[in-house]
């Protein structure tokens, strides 16, 4: 009877600790975690998009600086925009990744109180070449998630 009545008690006196919610810093770097599982992921999705495409042109795009949570969300927003053109519907897994990715860090950026901007516009332009819009957002894309992953550490400042 003692042993029953010695575990309902450590389970009582044990249940708040373990149903607590986890601390704010731990909730950001496992935010941080998985934005950056979620950028490697569209990367190997990008990879097998590639290898379903004819060998691309070679097209330089202009980067985006990473510079803070501020800055990723907006640029997320915009390539999440020109993902949803109807020239990349081939694209609409990465364009799924992207939009993830950007409401992640939106989120995280909101818990770290960093300010942020309105989501970008939806504005697709008319575009000619459609197959050279395709190659030239998924190379945006990548580069930019590429170059996100090389600054992680910015998924800390605003």
């Amino acid at each position: 009877m003692h042993i029953l009545l010695a575990l309902l008690y450590v389970s009582l006196v044990a249940a708040p600790g373990c149903t607590s919610l986890p601390a704010k810093g731990e909730s950001i770097r496992n935010t941080i975690h998985n934005i950056i599982n979620i950028a490697q992921i569209t990367l190997v999705h990008i990879k097998k998009v590639r290898t379903k495409l004819p060998v691309p042109p070679q097209a330089e795009v202009t980067s985006y600086s990473i510079e803070g949570l501020t800055g990723i969300s907006h640029d997320l927003g915009l390539l999440d925009n020109e993902l949803q053109s109807p020239f990349t519907e081939l694209l609409s897994q990465i364009q799924a990744d992207v939009s993830s990715l950007e409401g992640r860090v939106r989120s995280l950026a909101l818990t770290m109180d960093c300010p942020i901007h309105p989501r970008p516009s939806g504005e697709t332009g008319d575009n000619l070449f459609p197959d050279s819009h395709l190659y030239l957002t998924l190379t945006k894309v990548q580069h930019y998630l590429e170059k996100l992953l090389l600054n992680k550490d910015k998924l800390k400042v605003c």
